[in-house]
């Protein structure tokens, strides 16, 4: 197999579609087209720049520079979140010798159109030194392909010829902005700069201009690479073949839990995995492991991937779950170990330390692990390691792959300007970090507890015999959700539940035991069928489910929440429903003996008693509305009246209600120290007070 290299980057401007524009607007538009390919613009990495004519607040016309605020995404930025600076302000620094960071923040702050505009990006001073109207940064792989090896200048030399200007490398910052509009003032035929192991600077007389030199350095950097990595294998060749589809999903449910445990000592974390070819042509790869340990392939990916991933050596062919799940916490508690000492160090003694855990984990023969403190952090590192792979993969291929210094690196992770960034990001939820499976996810109780769940931060997956109404309650969760078709009492069945949740998220820490039915009948009229349908889906269903529940929470190793969803029938005596109430109390019982179990493993059990919630209910829109009335002497339609009169508070019990009850037992914050409890949402029915 012969390493493949960046396809072309296709030109996707569009006079028609930029004709009328603002220049502002046409600045956004520029930005979303570079950031539309990845492999040209890292997520929230990139710059890009237009100097206009603006009025002042006096009405005064001035030259001002817009570019991009400090945090945006160039994929998605709109015109509102661009910085306009006043030029004649700016250029004046083009003089001085140095200036330190602290102090070009402070200048750029005071140069700006309005104070409530976003901090301008870490590069302004770059884009306002170049000489040109439009200025664009990028990072793309093909770019850094030459970049990232140790021949670079040379390769770069014999790629663009005299149109390519090298910078080596030096932090962004006053003095990387002076050389690069140094060099580009001194070589007016000059139309690129190539950033030693960080990336690609154009510019141009038209917005146009600038993005087409973008896409003409990047194709041409792709050309180049393909012609010199003609004929060689990737990453040395194959060293192991990958483990086979099936065979990984089982490795995967054991192991995956087990990894994030150890990977969870400052804090939950969300797992995402990744087997695609790409990745797996990496972790089979003779050299993957060297290379792998050599650096970031960019700045920017240093904060969200740290300077190393984590390599796990491991050999399908002859290992197992067994071997694989006793390897990882010892490679994890390595790993901290290290990074530790690379803090220690390299500190001043100001920054606080990180969380030492990997947020990359490479597992031979088997994918890749990415690591974050919530969804959107985890998947943010598994997509720049993918740009890492495929910067490696060029580089190596031309040359020897290079990459920043410890120093170099910690002084990117740590800078305050880049960790900046990080202080714009909305605070953590609740409940961030944290996997949530709920069963009856459709319902009205499922739904309202899923919506609970998920807005105070955890990924949610909902489980319910009816999966179309499963994916309709995780459908607007942001890609925070996922469904599942499962029935309760298929053992099978429930660990694929779990099995769905462990690959999608890692593992799980709160499980909502919730899917349910009813039936009423006096007992003379109570066939075997009733009975056994109540049973097997309230107390088998929930036996079922905590049982896996408790498999998966024992592998993981730290603690966990189990929430049964039982009823006010589980304490106080239902006429005419002896098959429900009995099964309810079953749960209810089953709740306090694996209170007793799990309390050694930090696993937390506790039931919500709710009563009468009518509103989203399945079971009330059945046959339980006109048997339960029967029961009362009254039409069905009373039974909403019956319910709220017969409560001391006088009042409906609504599913969001139970909702905030499954809430305080499955968040930490709220009831980490307990178990075995109950929490009754009745409104205050007296029979059911708890003794």
């Amino acid at each position: 197999m012969e390493t493949r290299i960046a396809a072309t980057t296709e030109n996707l401007w569009r006079k028609e579609e930029a004709e009328g524009l603002s220049p502002l607007e046409e600045l956004a538009y520029r930005s979303n087209l570079l950031g539309r390919d990845r492999a040209v613009a890292n997520y929230g990495g990139g710059n890009t720049s237009v100097k206009t004519r603006e009025r002042d607040h006096t009405g005064r016309e001035i030259e001002v520079m817009w570019v991009k605020g400090s945090g945006s995404d160039l994929a998605t930025i709109t015109a509102d979140r661009f910085t306009g600076l006043k030029l004649e302000e700016v250029l004046p620094l083009y003089e001085r010798e140095e200036m330190a960071d602290e102090e070009m923040v402070s200048y750029l702050s005071r140069c700006q159109l309005a104070p409530e505009m976003p901090r301008s990006s870490i590069e302004t001073l770059l884009h306002a030194f170049i000489p040109h109207p439009h200025v664009d940064h990028t990072h793309p792989d093909a770019i850094n392909m030459l970049c990232c090896a140790r021949n670079g200048k040379d390769l770069a030399a014999e790629c663009f010829g005299e149109e390519a200007i090298w910078i080596d490398y030096i932090r962004p910052g006053f003095t990387l902005s002076k050389q690069v509009g140094e060099a580009v003032r001194e070589n007016p035929r000059a139309r690129f700069v190539l950033l030693a192991k960080h990336g690609l600077v154009t510019w141009g007389q038209s917005g146009e201009e600038s993005y087409a030199n973008t896409i003409e350095a990047v194709n041409r950097a792709s050309r180049f690479v393909a012609e010199r990595a003609a004929g060689t294998e990737p990453f040395g060749g194959e060293a192991i073949p990958p483990l086979e589809e099936r065979a990984r999903e089982e490795l995967l449910y054991r192991v995956l839990p087990v990894l994030r445990g150890a990977l969870s000592q400052d804090g939950p974390k969300i797992l995402r995995f990744d087997a695609s070819d790409e990745v797996l042509e990496f972790v089979c790869g003779r050299d993957s492991a060297e290379l792998s340990q050599v650096g970031a392939a960019c700045p920017d990916h240093l904060v969200n991937t740290k300077m190393r991933p984590l390599w796990v050596d491991f050999d399908p062919r002859t290992g197992d779950a067994d071997e694989l799940a006793a390897k990882l916490p010892e490679a994890v508690r390595s790993y901290r170990e290290e990074y530790r000492e690379y803090f220690e160090k390299n500190s001043s003694g100001e920054e606080k330390m990180f969380d030492p855990s990997p947020r990359v984990i490479l597992i031979a023969g088997v994918g890749m692990v990415a690591s974050g403190a919530n969804l959107k952090a985890a998947s943010l590192s598994r997509d720049l390691y993918h740009r890492a792979i495929a910067v490696m993969r060029g580089a190596s291929a031309v040359d020897e792959f290079v990459s920043l210094t410890e120093e170099e690196s910690f002084a990117v992770e740590y800078w305050p300007l880049e960790l900046y960034k990080l202080t714009l990001a909305p605070p953590p939820g609740e409940l961030e970090g944290r996997v949530a499976l709920v069963t009856g996810g459709a319902g009205g109780i499922g739904r309202a507890t899923i919506d609970e769940l998920a807005a105070k931060g955890a990924c949610v997956v909902a489980a319910d015999l009816d999966g179309a109404g499963a994916e309709e309650a995780v459908a607007e969760l942001d890609g925070t959700g996922e469904a599942v078709a499962v029935d309760v009492t298929d053992e099978d069945a429930v660990e694929r539940a779990y099995r769905k949740t462990v690959l999608t998220y890692g593992g799980v820490d709160i499980v909502v035991s919730n899917a349910g039915l009813a039936s009423s009948a006096p007992i003379e009229e109570t066939s075997v069928e009733l009975w056994e349908r109540d049973h097997r889906v309230l107390a088998k269903g929930y036996f079922l489910v905590a049982r896996e529940a408790f498999r998966v929470l024992k592998r993981q190793g730290v603690g966990g929440s189990l929430v049964f969803v039982a009823s006010k029938n589980a304490l106080a005596a239902g006429k005419n429903a002896s098959a429900y109430s009995s099964a309810k109390a079953a749960e209810l019982h089953l709740a306090r003996c694996l209170a007793e179990e799990g309390g050694e493993a930090g696993i937390r059990v506790n039931t919500v008693n709710p009563d009468a919630v009518l509103r989203g209910s399945k079971i009330w829109g059945s046959e339980w509305r006109e048997g339960r009335a029967r029961s009362y002497g009254i039409p069905p339609e009373k039974l909403e009246e019956h319910y709220r009169e017969r409560t001391t508070l006088k009042v409906n019990v609504l599913p969001e209600d139970v909702a905030q009850a499954v809430l305080h037992f499955a968040s930490e914050k709220r009831s980490a120290k307990s178990t075995g409890n109950v929490l009754n949402v009745d409104g205050g029915v007296r029979e059911a007070y708890p003794r």
